[in-house]
């Protein structure tokens, strides 16, 4: 199975651009063409979070309009940009989606199990996950501990040493670690959040961020450093599952660049 991960889509208005330079709107159009061009088409793409920029009905219609284009099934998840209450609605006939309360979500019909957490704090961009949240969250692992397990939530429950983006990181994640170790199943925990691809150890598994198909937030690691982005490399995760190797994961470029060259 191979599974496809966009992240941070940012999408405006019709007409408008992100933080009035960068067109999200088009970026998100050539990400999905991206991922219909593959070689192998994925058999599913996960959205995780930031859908669109300011959480607005008309952000989301749009979103819908835009997301015609990708004939490949899709999950999404909320981020701090997103409204709750207006993506639900917008997303209505996501029957995935819980009718009330936050956006957790588990779809068991594939080779591994898809598990969408809600990290979202409305009013706020940190991320969180209430007591209730966390207790569904073990409920739903503790189901089944054997089939393999795909975790998904928008803020990474780690510190990057990005200070502006850890100032509104997951705050508070032992509890959500602690959920994540009493299982040994869960293969990888995806984010986004970060706007640029990022890997480490985290709940005897791995936690992997995906680019934004939008912007990259600079790697400034100096203390107090100021925020800087720039218009790409823009990116999207592909996961690649296998009964017998397990998850391969690997980081695509979305873009034209010179080749292809008749060598490896």
């Amino acid at each position: 199975m191979l599974i496809a991960q966009l992240s941070d889509l940012h999408v405006c208005p019709h007409g408008m651009l992100y933080h009035g330079v960068v067109d999200s709107n088009g970026a998100l159009v050539d990400a999905i063409d991206h991922l219909l061009a593959m070689d192998r088409r994925p058999d599913l793409v996960l959205l995780t979070g930031d859908l669109v920029d300011e959480g607005r009905p008309e952000e989301y219609e749009y979103l819908r309009e835009i997301l015609l284009r990708l004939t490949i099934p899709f999950l999404l998840i909320p981020g701090n940009h997103d409204d709750r209450e207006n993506l639900r609605t917008a997303f209505s006939d996501h029957r995935y989606l819980p009718a009330h309360g936050p956006l957790h979500y588990c779809v068991d019909d594939h080779p591994v199990r898809i598990i969408g957490l809600d990290s979202t704090v409305p009013g706020s961009h940190h991320g969180h996950v209430d007591p209730d949240g966390l207790t569904w969250l073990a409920d739903t692992l503790a189901a089944n501990t054997t089939k393999p397990t795909l975790l998904m939530l928008h803020h990474p429950p780690i510190v990057s040493g990005i200070d502006v983006m850890d100032q509104y990181r997951y705050v508070d994640g032992a509890g959500l670690r602690a959920v994540v170790e009493r299982v040994g199943n869960v293969e990888i925990v995806l984010c986004g959040h970060v706007h640029r691809s990022m890997l480490t150890r985290w709940a005897d598994t791995v936690l992997c961020a995906c680019p934004s198909t939008v912007t990259e937030i600079d790697l400034r690691l100096s203390a107090g450093a100021s925020p800087s982005s720039h218009a790409g490399p823009r990116g999207c995760m592909l996961h690649l599952w296998n009964e017998r190797h397990g998850l391969v994961s690997h980081t695509s470029q979305i873009g034209v660049f010179d080749g292809p060259y008749p060598f490896v």
